[in-house]
């Protein structure tokens, strides 16, 4: 995943791409499962399909979007700024489910 900071973020939202932005901070031992889970999910959707920052360099977008917690998964669908927020990191097929869902 390549990790992107606030504007890059704003740049892709405003264009209307459809992407999924894994927010995460560096120390939370949950958001490692999480990002190895999306790592793998990663391979089988397209290339830059999945994004990742550090909440630490996003705190518009946390403001914004009312991140509550880390890990989180914000899934845009490319047609409006409001992305699906998911926190609950099930599994790599449940994750690879949602985010195929808004690719398409």
């Amino acid at each position: 995943m390549r990790e992107i900071g606030q504007k890059e973020a704003r740049r892709a939202i405003w264009e209307g791409c459809k992407l999924a932005l894994f927010v995460y901070t560096p120390m939370c031992g949950t958001c490692a499962a999480a990002r190895r889970m999306l790592e793998v999910a990663e391979h089988l959707l397209p290339e830059g399909a999945v994004l990742q920052s550090n909440i630490n360099y996003i705190p518009e977008l946390v403001q914004d979007y009312r991140i509550s917690s880390v890990p989180a998964l914000l899934i845009y669908n490319g047609e409006n700024e409001i992305p699906e927020i998911i926190y609950k990191m099930e599994s790599v097929e449940h994750l690879l489910n949602r985010i195929r869902s808004v690719m398409e």
